[in-house]
């Protein structure tokens, strides 16, 4: 965990970075959305070079690509985001339509396979404010058999249907209820997460982007007490900002 919705994934010898976000704490934008972030990354952007790739959930939001990520975008072999996003980076970034699947390849480490994700950033009919967004899956074998990064989504038919589909053993939830306008939550909550972690028994969840803006309104500190209130404190990892965490955790068979 970096900050955010910014984690370090190593997998099969590939280095990955989900939505980069380095920048200090301050007030970055009051109109038409206040932007105020409070804690700045666990690591320096030197800490996590070199990247084979980003997995970008979305360009637009301060809180998902800021200066000091945006300035990292060429440093990554490619960066995988949604194809409107795609075009207004141009560069090394490749958009990805829902369910379509790309290989990552890097010599010496074989491949993964890259797959985009439906997602909706709020209620129904949000999308012409918040724009398109994407989750992202990795695969070793077969797609979506590895990791699935939720992106910036709410539980919906979307999600319900990545869980039809694929079958991770990793899910990285961008959770925290992110309110930045008040009368909704543009991420999952915990019932959100929750819905998410029964869509996918097999599945361990890890709890991203909770933390470190004034929008969001639930810590991942009370996801853990929504999920342990429920009997399953099992299916969530809060990862320690800054330290590695080894998956399976605890010497688990894979």
């Amino acid at each position: 965990m970096i900050g955010g919705p910014t984690v370090l994934i190593e997998i099969a010898g590939f280095r990955l970075l989900t939505d980069p976000t380095f920048d200090p704490p301050g007030l970055y934008r009051t109109a038409p959305v206040r932007f105020e972030k409070t804690s700045g990354p666990a690591l320096p952007v030197e800490a996590v070079l070199p990247l084979d790739a980003v997995l970008l959930s979305h360009d637009q939001h301060l809180d998902n690509l800021d200066a000091s990520g945006r300035a990292l975008l060429p440093e990554a072999g490619v960066v995988f985001t949604t194809p409107a996003g795609a075009g207004r980076l141009d560069g090394n970034a490749v958009g990805l339509e829902p369910f379509e699947t790309r290989e990552l390849t890097v010599p010496g480490n074989g491949r993964l396979l890259v797959t985009a994700a439906p997602a909706r950033h709020g209620p129904p009919g949000i999308e012409p404010i918040t724009g398109d967004v994407a989750g992202l899956l990795i695969g070793i074998e077969t797609p979506g058999d590895a990791i699935y990064v939720t992106g910036d989504t709410v539980w919906y038919a979307g999600v319900a249907e990545v869980a039809r589909r694929f079958s991770p053993r990793l899910v990285i939830v961008f959770a925290g209820s992110a309110e930045p306008r008040g009368a909704f939550h543009l991420t999952m909550d915990a019932n959100d997460a929750l819905e998410t972690a029964n869509a996918f028994p097999g599945a361990t969840l890890v709890a991203a982007h909770t933390e470190g803006w004034v929008h969001f309104k639930e810590s991942a500190t009370q996801l853990a007490a929504a999920f342990a209130a429920l009997g399953i404190p099992e299916r969530l990892v809060v990862l320690e900002p800054g330290r590695a965490t080894p998956f399976p955790p605890d010497g688990a068979p894979a």
